[in-house]
């Protein structure tokens, strides 16, 4: 099967836009490093939040150049599988879109993905690591454990492209080549939901193909999965998400927080902050940290989160991160007043 990039399957679906510029973004000044009352450190980025009728509703920086969203395409990836004949539901799609923390639940569905399609972990082309929640590593080390494609924090999405591949006939050793057919269908689903087609297609982390968009794009595909009705796939990695927050990071990290904490709500963490989240309405939004420092992604979506109208008493946890000094707290990192919530 031969899917050449921005072609569908389905004539129903959207025609994509053409690509976004590539250029050196335009991003702009979201958190501060506070430390003793004194501005430390300034996290300069992008961030975007579009309405239920998928019109943006805020904006800070440039929403509109070509970026990298790595893990936080994780949801659409999921979709395009769904979409080739992934039957997967529950924890176990939830794990597919996962960046997960290497709990032994994690590895285990990892392998019980594998083993429906009678395949091992030798089959996995992922890059061997250690697990990446860091109570998990710290473990894993203390047993003397050493890095594993199983381990490695993509593997559960690894296992589910190689049970598509092999349900649907299709070669297993090179599942990753951007040729490949199901790489190329995982690509045309990412165009449909962003509603643009791919700028540039390079390896993320893990070895598998990685698709730039823009922020605004990448909004938008947030908003039309966690939109989507029930029986369609979009619906279903939702659902999955909604259910299974642990499978799809680990028990006590940001984003499966913020997901119990928002009702309704997916969300999605990737490298070099980036981060999305959206309800079943369509608010969306979608945060890139320009630095790519984690303890400035969730205060930026927290902020943004309020601008979508959810109870910033809700999001008390995640709306700053203490900054510490001599063991106790000296101040914190903020969002800057660009992203002050309207006015009630």
């Amino acid at each position: 099967m031969n899917i050449p990039l921005g072609r569908t399957l389905d004539a129903t679906r959207r025609t994509p836009a053409e690509p976004p510029a590539i250029r050196e973004p335009r991003h702009v000044p979201l958190a501060h490093v506070v430390r003793g009352g004194v501005i430390e450190g300034v996290h300069h980025g992008s961030v975007v939040v579009l309405g239920a009728d998928g019109r943006v509703e805020f904006q800070a920086g440039d929403i509109d150049a070509a970026f990298y969203p790595r893990s936080a395409l994780k949801p659409v990836q999921a979709v395009g599988l769904l979409r080739a004949g992934l039957p997967l539901e529950g924890e176990l799609l939830s794990l597919t879109a996962a960046s997960h923390s290497g709990q032994r639940r994690h590895l285990d569905g990892a392998r019980r993905i594998l083993d429906r399609a009678g395949l091992t972990e030798a089959d996995l082309r992922n890059v061997p690591d250690l697990p990446y929640g860091a109570a998990e590593r710290d473990a894993w080390l203390r047993d003397g454990g050493e890095p594993t494609r199983l381990a490695q924090n993509c593997s559960g999405k690894h296992a589910a492209m190689l049970l598509t591949a092999q349900l649907r006939g299709w070669p297993l050793a090179d599942y990753l080549d951007p040729a490949h057919p199901l790489q190329r269908l995982i690509a045309e689903t990412v165009e449909d939901l962003t509603g643009q087609r791919v700028a540039r297609v390079t390896v993320d982390g893990c070895g598998a193909p990685l698709f730039s968009v823009s922020l605004r794009g990448l909004a938008t595909a947030a908003a039309r999965i966690a939109s989507g009705a029930a029986d369609t796939p979009e619906g279903r990695v939702a659902a999955a998400l909604r259910a299974h927050p642990d499978m799809a990071s680990g028990s006590d990290r940001d984003v499966a927080r913020l997901m119990r904490a928002v009702p309704g709500l997916i969300a999605k963490d990737g490298f070099e902050g980036v981060q999305i989240a959206a309800l079943p309405d369509g608010r969306a939004v979608a945060v890139k940290i320009a630095d790519g420092a984690d303890r400035a992604r969730m205060p930026v979506t927290a902020a943004a989160l309020a601008h979508c109208g959810i109870d910033p008493g809700a999001l008390t946890e995640f709306a700053t991160t203490p900054v510490h000094g001599g063991g106790v707290t000296v101040g914190c990192l903020h969002p800057t007043a660009l992203l002050a919530p309207p006015a009630a």
